[in-house]
């Protein structure tokens, strides 16, 4: 089957490598450099699995049918599907996902191939795939929500958790279809999956994501409290979590959630309840807000001079900040006139973020460092365990 995606970002490039095992897949970027790059089985973002599968594909050792291009005409054109992975990021200003990108590749598709069938992997408001399709006047066209972690985005195609398709009465071969087309690139087998309406699918990742922030914050809530009152957060989060209705997973305080999803989901999510009565979703985003005013009132007492911010980065072996709490932990400490530095190997040592200096020659950093934030912990910063304030207390994601 010839398959194009368009978009390499997390969601885009590991869908593209998980069918190009088994299928002919054309990816788009917008950038010749990626392309370039991609074409040489060299990837433009952190993730072990994709990592490994390219060095085997430059070995020889393992066969990616993959080619990625900017020329959307012929991408679109040769197409028996499209896949539309491109980024929805959330307006502050209007309350809505900015999904532009999406309407620009279906616009794209329906002028050179409008017969295709389109599965849309952005993530989007609830009922958006019934307004694009009233919209355009297609019927050729379904949504598939996407549950992939940063950094794990290959891994988390090939172990699923479950596959949801999102598809009208009409479309249950076209969805069952995409659906085996995931399932066949797995290495799982016996894979829930569930083929429901679009705007039910819509939900369901909107509600899922906003569940796993509030599992955040509900311990990051914890954290706060028992920090205020001297407690020991990680002797109350083994005794909460070995009911196992709660469990013993994702459980770590953080400094709060960040990332491609959590943030922007939550807030469409609160936004797609406009006239629906409700306070825990509005609870949840403001809860965030909070843990990190907290975080950065609990250095400011510390008076530092210089605070050394060790990793923008969300998590371990990830590549990935946007969004991430530390940075909006930054502008409180500057707010307060605090000098920052910055630990963090994706950007150029001696460049500035946001008006701030990276050194990334540890020592120095270190040494410059009075208090040194750490969201996830790592052994490098063993000999300066005193100047660390980190609430990774399982040492894990």
């Amino acid at each position: 089957m010839k398959i194009t995606v368009a978009g390499v970002g997390y969601v885009g490039l590991s869908l593209a490598v998980l069918l190009a095992q088994h299928h002919k897949v054309t990816a788009i970027t917008t950038t010749p450099k990626k392309a370039d790059k991609l074409n040489k089985f060299i990837s433009p973002i952190q993730d072990d699995e994709i990592e490994r599968f390219f060095e085997e594909a430059r070995a020889g050792k393992r066969k990616l049918d993959l080619f990625t291009t900017v020329d959307k005409d012929a991408a679109y054109a040769s197409a028996e599907l499209v896949i539309i992975a491109t980024p929805t990021n959330y307006d502050d200003e209007h309350h809505f996902f900015d999904t532009s990108a999406v309407e620009d590749a279906i616009e794209h598709v329906l002028k050179v191939n409008p017969k295709v069938l389109m599965v849309i992997k952005s993530t989007v408001p609830v009922g958006y795939t019934d307004s694009v399709r009233a919209k355009y006047g297609i019927d050729n066209i379904i949504f598939s929500p996407e549950f992939l972690r940063e950094s794990k985005a290959l891994y988390d195609n090939l172990h699923p958790s479950r596959i949801v398709v999102g598809a009208y009465e009409h479309q249950q071969k076209e969805a069952q279809m995409f659906a085996d087309l995931l399932a066949e690139g797995a290495e799982d087998k016996d894979i829930k999956t569930l083929i429901a309406h679009p705007t039910e699918a819509e939900a369901i990742k909107l509600f899922a994501n906003t569940y796993l922030a509030v599992r955040v914050s509900y311990f990051n809530e914890l954290d706060t409290y028992a920090q205020v009152k001297g407690l020991n957060t990680q002797q109350i989060i083994d005794g909460v979590c070995m009911d196992p209705r709660i469990g013993g997973h994702y459980n770590n305080p953080s400094f709060g959630y960040g990332g491609y999803c959590l943030p922007k989901d939550t807030k469409q999510l609160l936004a797609n309840y406009k006239d629906v009565p409700q306070t825990m979703i509005e609870a949840v985003v403001k809860s965030n807000a909070v843990r990190k005013e907290f975080i950065a009132d609990t250095i400011l007492k510390r008076k530092p001079k210089t605070v050394g911010v060790y990793r923008l980065t969300m998590k371990s072996n990830s590549d990935n900040f946007r969004a991430s709490a530390i940075q909006d932990i930054i502008k409180h400490l500057k707010a307060n006139a605090v000098n920052i530095i910055i630990y963090e190997p994706t950007l150029e040592d001696g460049s500035e973020f946001v008006g701030n200096t990276v050194v990334n020659d540890i020592a120095k950093f270190k040494a410059e460092s009075d208090v040194i934030l750490a969201n996830r912990f790592s052994p490098i910063l063993d000999d300066v365990a005193e100047k660390v304030y980190t609430r990774d207390l399982f040492r894990r994601d």
